[in-house]
C-alpha cells in the first residue's frame, strides 16, 4: 500500500448579553465542550509546516503487514518545498527486512526506487528489521507488529462542525495493552492523502467511535461511493511518525520533518503492523 484537516471552531461567548457572571458561565461551558468534543468525533492531527528549503535528504518508506506479501520499500530523496512534488527515486540500493526469528530477506528492485519482497510474511509478535544500504551510507529501522484489533462496523453521519457527510468506524479497544492506531481511508478506491492517527490513552478498553472526513478537499461523498477503511495497530515509533506527518505521503520538503523511526538522519518510516479492513456503501444521505 502506498500511502490535515482545519483545527475544530472554537465560538466566542457574548459577556454582555446577560451580565458579566453568566456570560463567565457560559464562556467556561463553551470551553469544555471545545475541549471534549474533538475526542468524541475525531483525532486528526494538525500539521503546521516550516517552509523554508533543506538539502535533499534520503526519504524510505516501507510496510510489512500481517498478510500475504509482497511487501514494498520506497526510496527516494527529498526535495525543497518550492520545487516540484516529483521526488526522484534512489535505485540501486541493497535493502533486507528480517526478523528476530532469522527470517530475512534481500528485496528485488522491481522499479526504479522501488524495492519488493518475494516469500516474507508478516506475523503479528515479530520484530522486524529494515536495513537499506545506498552507496557508503546505511540506514536502519525497527518495529514490533502488535496483535491485530477489528472494527465493529462502519456508518456515515454529518458532520456537527462542517455540516458534511463523514465515515465513521467503530471498534473496541483491547484492555490488557497499550495501543496504537493508524486509519486509511479509501473512497471509491482512491486513497484520501490526509493522516488520521488515535491512541487509547484516553480509551483503554473501550468503545472507540471515529469519524473520518474530507474537510479542505475536493472530495465530497455522495450517495454511491464506495468507502473502505483500513485499521492499522501500529507500534509507537510509527505512530509518532504519521501524528507528526504533514501531506505528500509522508514525504515532508521541509526541514519540519515528521518523526522517523529510521536511522542516520533519513527521512520516513518502516511500518510493522497488523491490518483489517472494512467497507460500505453510501445509501441514502442522512
Amino acid at each position: 500500500m502506498e500511502m490535515q484537516d482545519a483545527p475544530y471552531k472554537i465560538f466566542k461567548p457574548n459577556f454582555k448579553e446577560n451580565g458579566k457572571f453568566e456570560g463567565l458561565i457560559r464562556a467556561i461551558g463553551l470551553v469544555i465542550l471545545a475541549a471534549s468534543l474533538p475526542l468524541l468525533f475525531s483525532c486528526e492531527k494538525v500539521i503546521q509546516l516550516n517552509l523554508k528549503n533543506s538539502a535533499a535528504t534520503i526519504v524510505i518508506q516501507g510496510n510489512v503487514y500481517d498478510q500475504p506479501g509482497p511487501y514494498t520499500v520506497k526510496i527516494s530523496k527529498s526535495v525543497n518545498f518550492d520545487a516540484s512534488s516529483n521526488y526522484p527515486p534512489v535505485s540501486g540500493a541493497k535493502v533486507i527486512i528480517s526478523d528476530n526469528v532469522n527470517q530475512s530477506e534481500v528485496l528485488t528492485e522491481s522499479a526504479s526506487g522501488t524495492y519488493v519482497t518475494s516469500k516474507m510474511r508478516g506475523l503479528p509478535g515479530r520484530t522486524y528489521t529494515l536495513s537499506v544500504q545506498t552507496g557508503t551510507d546505511n540506514y536502519q529501522a525497527t518495529a514490533v507488529m502488535p496483535y491485530a484489533v477489528s472494527m465493529d462496523s462502519i456508518y456515515f453521519t454529518t458532520s456537527p462542525f462542517s455540516g458534511e457527510l463523514q465515515t465513521t468506524v467503530s471498534f473496541r479497544d483491547p484492555i490488557f495493552s497499550t495501543d496504537y492506531y493508524r486509519l486509511v481511508y479509501f473512497i471509491n478506491k482512491t486513497e484520501q492523502k490526509s493522516f488520521y492517527v488515535i491512541d487509547d490513552e484516553l480509551f483503554p478498553g473501550l468503545a472507540i467511535h471515529y469519524s473520518l472526513s474530507t474537510r479542505n478537499t475536493d472530495v465530497k461523498l455522495a450517495k454511491g461511493d464506495q468507502v473502505s477503511v483500513w485499521l492499522e495497530t501500529v507500534d509507537p515509533g510509527v505512530y509518532d511518525y504519521f501524528r507528526t506527518a504533514g501531506s505528500d505521503s509522508g514525504e515532508s520538503a521541509s526541514p519540519a520533518n515528521p518523526v522517523s523511526n529510521i536511522s542516520n538522519g533519513a527521512l520516513g518510516y518502516f511500518n510493522a503492523c497488523s491490518v483489517r479492513k472494512i467497507s460500505a456503501l453510501v445509501g441514502n444521505l442522512p
